[in-house]
């Protein structure tokens, strides 16, 4: 599997979001995490499987969350760009870039 890496305000994204829905019901944080987790292992094991949305940038989305990991390979690492909200500001994290 891949290495990753988080960019900063993605983990910052990730824990928001996490904070968010634990504070909707109690542990629905814990469920938004593991989806999250789920879903970088997926990517870990076929980075290549998701669709591109902007050159080299990929997404795959959350499991019963509107979420989406924003990634893009570095050679053998995978750079997560942004845990993305999938209704809101579609591309605020190319500033990243």
């Amino acid at each position: 599997m891949n290495a990753y890496q988080f960019h900063p305000e993605a983990l910052e994204e990730a824990d928001d979001a996490a904070s968010f829905y634990q504070m909707l019901q109690p542990g629905l944080g814990k469920r938004f995490l593991e989806a999250l987790e789920d879903a970088i292992t997926k990517i870990r094991r076929n980075p290549l499987l998701y669709r591109k949305v902007d050159g080299e940038i990929r997404k795959c989305r959350l499991i019963r969350f509107p979420y989406g990991v924003i990634y893009r390979l570095k050679g053998d690492c995978i750079d997560i760009i942004a845990v993305m909200h999938l209704r809101r500001q579609p591309d605020y994290w190319k500033l990243r870039l």
